[in-house]
C-alpha cells in the first residue's frame, strides 16, 4: 500500500460536533527513519475527552490542530522497523490513531501480546480505560469494602468497569445510571445491584429510591444533574472521583447544576478530579489484578465496533450521543 488515509479536523465545533468538522484526507504512507517504526493501525479508540481537544483552549492536553490528523490510542502492526527490538509483524500500542498508517518513534510504542489477551483489550479493559476505572475508584475515591457506590454513565467503557471492580472489591451495593432500558438490563447482568434509566425521572429521585440509606462513593462521568443528585445522596465524609462531565462537553451555556454545593461543607465531602496519567504507578498492580479477573470470567468489557477509518467521525459522534455499549472502537 502506498496511500494512507487520515481523519483531519476541518473546523472547530460550536456546541455539538457535526460530520462537517472532519475531513478524510489521503496522504502517502510514511517511511521510517533511524529509531522509528511504521505501523498499520488495526484498531483505534474514540473517547469522550477528545471532544475537549477539538476546542482551541488551554487544557491538560494540547488541542487538536486544524487541517491535521487527530490522534488517540491505537493498536498497530509494525510494517517497517528501523528500531532495535522491533520487527515487522509485532503489534504495538501507541497514540497515533485516526489514520491507517502511523510513523512512530520506537520509544512511544509499547509491544502487546495477543496471546495474553485479545488486542482490543489493550485499548479497553487492560488499557487506559481499565486503569481509569481502577485508579479512580480505589485510589482517588478510596472505596472500601462494605460501602455503597453510585456510577453515572455506567454502561460506558469506564463506568461498566467501575461497577464491576466495586463488586469484586467488596462493595455492599452498586448503583448505576444509563440512558436506555437495554443498557439498564446490561448493567444488571454485569452485577450492578440496581440500575436506572435517567430518562425515567429526576436523577435525584431515582438515586434516592435506589440507595435509600445514601451512598459513600460517587464515580462521576456526567456532571450536571448526576453530580447534584450524588451530592445530595452522599453520606458524611463521602467521596466523589470526578472522571468526566460529558453533560457539559457540548454545552454552549453553563449548566445550572449542581446547585447544592454548599452541602459539601456540612457533610465534609471530598470531590476530587483526576487524570489517569497521574496514576501510572498503579499500572502493574492493575494489570495483574484485572487480568486475573478476566481469566476467571469475573470481569467483562462490552465493545461497540465500527468498521473503516472513514467511519471514525460517525463512531465518535455516536459515542457523544450515547449510542455505544461499553468501549467504542474503530476497526481499520
Amino acid at each position: 500500500m502506498t496511500v494512507n488515509r487520515e481523519i483531519h479536523l476541518a473546523s472547530r465545533p460550536d456546541g455539538w460536533p457535526t460530520p462537517e468538522n472532519f475531513r478524510l484526507v489521503s496522504t502517502s504512507v510514511p517511511t521510517a527513519g533511524d529509531g522509528q517504526l511504521v505501523v498499520r493501525n488495526v484498531v483505534m479508540s474514540v473517547d469522550p475527552y477528545m471532544r475537549g481537544r477539538m476546542n482551541d483552549v488551554k487544557s491538560y492536553v494540547p488541542p487538536f490542530r486544524l487541517d491535521a490528523p487527530l490522534d488517540g490510542g491505537a493498536i498497530g502492526e509494525v510494517v517497517q522497523s528501523r528500531a532495535e527490538g522491533y520487527a515487522p509483524g509485532d503489534l504495538v500500542l501507541h497514540g497515533l490513531g485516526w489514520r491507517e498508517y502511523a510513523l512512530l518513534d520506537a520509544g512511544s510504542a509499547r509491544r502487546v501480546d495477543p496471546a495474553l489477551a485479545p488486542v482490543n483489550a489493550y485499548l479497553s479493559v487492560l488499557g487506559m480505560t481499565g486503569l481509569t476505572a481502577y485508579a479512580g475508584l480505589l485510589e482517588v475515591a478510596g472505596m472500601r469494602a462494605g460501602e455503597t457506590v453510585f456510577v453515572s454513565a455506567a454502561a460506558g467503557a469506564v463506568g461498566s468497569l467501575v461497577g464491576q471492580i466495586a463488586k469484586l472489591r467488596g462493595a455492599a451495593r452498586v448503583v448505576g445510571s444509563a440512558g436506555s432500558p437495554a443498557k439498564v438490563e446490561r448493567l444488571r447482568a454485569l452485577g450492578f445491584d440496581v440500575a436506572f434509566d435517567y430518562h425515567d425521572g429526576p436523577v435525584r429521585d431515582q438515586l434516592r429510591a435506589a440507595a435509600p440509606n445514601g451512598i459513600d462513593v460517587y464515580f462521576d462521568n456526567v456532571g450536571a444533574d448526576h453530580l447534584e443528585a450524588a451530592i445530595a445522596a452522599l453520606r458524611p465524609h463521602g467521596r466523589a472521583a470526578i472522571c468526566g462531565m460529558i453533560a457539559h462537553y457540548n454545552a454552549t451555556e453553563p449548566p445550572p447544576a449542581p446547585r447544592n454545593l454548599a452541602l459539601v461543607i456540612g457533610k465534609q465531602l471530598t470531590l476530587r478530579g483526576f487524570l489517569v496519567n497521574s496514576y501510572g504507578h498503579l499500572r502493574e498492580q492493575f494489570v495483574e489484578e484485572a487480568s486475573g479477573w478476566l481469566r476467571e470470567g469475573r470481569l467483562h468489557q462490552d465493545e461497540t465496533v465500527v468498521d473503516g477509518i472513514e467511519n471514525a467521525p460517525a463512531a465518535f459522534l455516536g459515542l457523544l450521543r450515547g449510542e455505544n455499549l461499553g468501549k467504542m472502537l474503530v476497526r481499520l
